[in-house]
């Protein structure tokens, strides 16, 4: 692992893992979700390697071991989505193109999946395809969302960007207690992750701010826009948790339907944070990877096109 500097001085941090077994396939670019680090995709980079996948992987910023807004904060924080786009540039150009080999591919989950879909809009040839779980197209809840978008722009207006979303804490979110949380079903990889926080502190944040809540919303706006959606060309298959309480399972087959080159593959079963499921649920998304990279014909077929998987 190291660091490498964004175009505004954020220093990230960023690691790359070889292929173990047959032959090189690619290298996958692992991107998380909001609050997460590379540490808790470990088991996820495993499995791609053991797949011969190279794997590069990067913590956001403001989160992980990157570089905090503000010194030891443990708010999750962020100006505007564009920031994260700098950390993209970073990546790519400073670590993924001058140490790793291609083809690239990406896996992102959650923030990271809308993250990604604006980045191959603006630079379509830096990724071959994209691997998308439950992406953050629209959060969960109509019409809680609207209201929520609404407050966020009044309350940061008023000069309480930096402030906790209400009702916000320090604590990481889901990884309170296993009993009806929204993330996994699997208690023993829940107990995994909720170990790591305990035991590694610095690597987590808390709730999201006011800010980050305005920000997220007017990042989700671009997949209101046709003609933005339009622009998306890379290959992308997108994979649902069909219990998600965290993102819009209605956004997500929505948006596949006005791709160009995407379709979406529903895990009935499966709860927000798919790669920390139950291993039932974790083979299928395996199955569904591995069938769409480095590519086949099969999901080229019928842009747009949903289905469910077991």
């Amino acid at each position: 692992m190291r660091l490498v500097e964004a175009e505004d001085g954020m220093m990230l941090r960023v690691a790359r893992f070889p292929a173990l077994r047959g032959a090189f396939r690619g290298t996958v670019c692992l991107f998380q979700g909001r609050a997460e680090f590379i540490e808790k995709y470990f088991e996820t980079i495993t499995d791609l390697q053991m797949r011969g996948y190279a794997v590069a992987a990067l913590d956001w910023r403001g989160q992980g071991g990157s570089q905090r807004h503000r010194p030891g904060t443990r708010r999750g924080h962020v100006r505007r989505f564009d920031d994260f786009q700098q950390d993209l540039d970073a990546f790519v150009l400073d670590f993924l193109f001058t140490e790793c080999r291609p083809p690239f591919f990406a896996l992102a989950h959650s923030m990271g999946g809308a993250i990604l879909l604006e980045s191959v809009r603006r630079r379509p040839t830096w990724f071959d395809r994209l691997v998308l779980s439950a992406p953050m197209i629209a959060l969960h809840g109509f019409p809680g969302s609207v209201l929520s978008r609404r407050l966020s722009v009044v309350l940061a207006g008023a000069g309480m960007a930096r402030l906790f979303v209400p009702g916000g804490t320090a604590t990481t979110l889901g990884y309170e207690r296993f009993e009806d949380n929204p993330l996994t079903s699997d208690k023993a990889r829940f107990e995994r992750v909720a170990n790591i926080i305990s035991e590694a502190p610095q690597l987590c944040i808390g709730s999201p701010t006011i800010g980050w809540m305005r920000a997220a919303y007017r990042a989700m706006e671009l997949f209101e826009n046709p003609d933005k959606v339009a622009e998306i060309r890379t290959p992308t298959l997108f994979i649902a948790a069909g219990e998600d309480r965290v993102v819009s399972n209605r956004a997500i087959d929505y948006l596949a339907l006005r791709m160009r080159t995407a379709r979406v593959i529903t895990l009935p079963a499966a709860r927000h944070e798919i790669l920390m499921e139950r291993n039932a649920i974790r083979d299928s998304f395996f199955a569904a990877f591995t069938a769409f990279v480095p590519g086949s014909a099969t999901f080229a077929e019928e842009p747009g096109a949903a289905s469910d998987a077991a």
